[in-house]
């Protein structure tokens, strides 16, 4: 679903270049939830949008969804699906409503609009909520419509950035399970980024961990544990590896 070969971004200010992305290596396969992890600055956001289209690459190759991300990112776009950090519905719009015209700017007719609204809301257990605002919703209830809001079009990759913010345990508990069922029921790809380590340990079938604008550690979350010792933790990984390509630049 997702294969990027040297992918890196570079920001021109009046004082300097900024080399945000750094020859950027990843494979995600069909039916897979990949966790991508790393600190603030290391390049984790502007990975993200550049694998949505949002942010043109300034080198490297990638293909999303089987298109290319640079010359069909139209095509990109029509089989994605994007749940952004800040949310995708505004405070005033009745829910129903603003997920029948999501439906209808990618295409869907009146009656299979009004169909795959109907089947989201009761899959995200979002039925009696159809006719509130946003306004009047809980953060997981929110944060399920901006999921709904991303699959109306059946993609068959969605990308979910910081998807649990702000959330309490047990709303976050329920958000991972929706994520789960969802891949469960149409395997669904999922590419999370996300700054809790435990909701990739627990949710996440492989993690990728990005430090300095490049890929520094990946593989599944038991085997990355078990590298550094008995009793380690996916923090004890995050810690051991972040910080590491800096460290080796500086010692070259």
């Amino acid at each position: 679903m997702i294969h990027a070969t040297g992918l890196t971004r570079t920001f021109t200010t009046k004082t300097a270049t900024v080399d945000a992305v750094r020859g950027v290596d990843l494979d995600v396969s069909p039916g897979e939830i990949v966790g991508f992890l790393g600190p603030n600055g290391a390049g984790k956001t502007t990975t993200l949008r550049m694998l949505t289209t949002l942010l043109r690459p300034s080198g490297g190759t990638a293909t999303v969804a089987g298109h290319d991300l640079t010359t069909e990112p139209t095509e990109v776009r029509r089989r994605i699906g994007y749940v952004p950090q800040g949310g995708s519905v505004g405070p005033a719009a009745l829910i129903g409503e603003e997920l029948e015209l999501q439906a209808r700017l990618y295409g869907l007719g009146l009656p299979a609009a009004r169909e795959r609204v109907t089947e989201l809301l009761d899959r995200l257990g979002l039925t009696a909520l159809a006719a509130r605002p946003a306004a009047s919703l809980s953060g997981g209830q929110r944060r399920r419509v901006d999921i709904a809001m991303g699959l109306v079009h059946r993609p068959g990759l969605l990308f979910l950035d910081e998807p649990t913010t702000g959330l309490d345990p047990r709303g976050r508990a329920d958000l991972w399970d929706d994520i789960r069922r969802l891949r469960a029921e149409s395997g669904l790809t999922v590419f999370l980024s996300t700054h809790y380590l435990d909701e990739a340990d627990a949710l996440c079938d492989r993690v990728l961990i990005i430090d300095a604008g490049r890929i520094v550690s990946e593989g599944e979350p038991e085997a990355l544990k078990s590298g550094i010792g008995p009793g380690a933790t996916l923090d004890d990984v995050f810690l051991a590896v972040t910080g590491r390509a800096l460290r080796e630049e500086a010692a070259a």
